[in-house]
């Protein structure tokens, strides 16, 4: 998928490109994202497992455990936290989340800046 890129925000696709609880990758300002709309809430994190170390994530399984949003790595199982990216098996280790929004029926993502 292609990005337009405005101000800090770029857009990435329309709304309805968006399939609930199944993952999209995208290239955005030449990092790759994988976008997920679940629970009504839209979620962009790296599409790089930082375990299995390949870009798959946006094929990961999305689910929830106690009412957090997760994505489950399609390639050994890890559960990370949607929101913040933490993982829920494997302390210290974290798949990095970006700003994600919808604005006039486009998907925008963010990309988190290094700090």
């Amino acid at each position: 998928m292609s990005a337009t890129s405005t101000l800090d925000w770029t857009a990435v696709c329309p709304i309805d490109r968006l399939d609930p609880d199944r993952g999209v990758a995208a290239l955005v300002d030449g990092v790759q994202v994988a976008l997920f709309s679940t629970g009504g809430e839209l979620f962009a994190v790296d599409n790089l497992d930082p375990v299995g170390g390949a870009y798959v994530m946006s094929r990961g399984i999305v689910g929830s455990r106690g009412g957090v949003p997760t994505l489950a790595s399609p390639l050994h199982k890890q559960v990370y936290d949607l929101r913040t990216g933490r993982c829920l098996d494997l302390p210290g280790v974290t798949l990095p989340v970006h700003r994600v929004r919808c604005r006039d029926g486009l998907v925008e993502v963010r990309l988190r800046q290094e700090e």
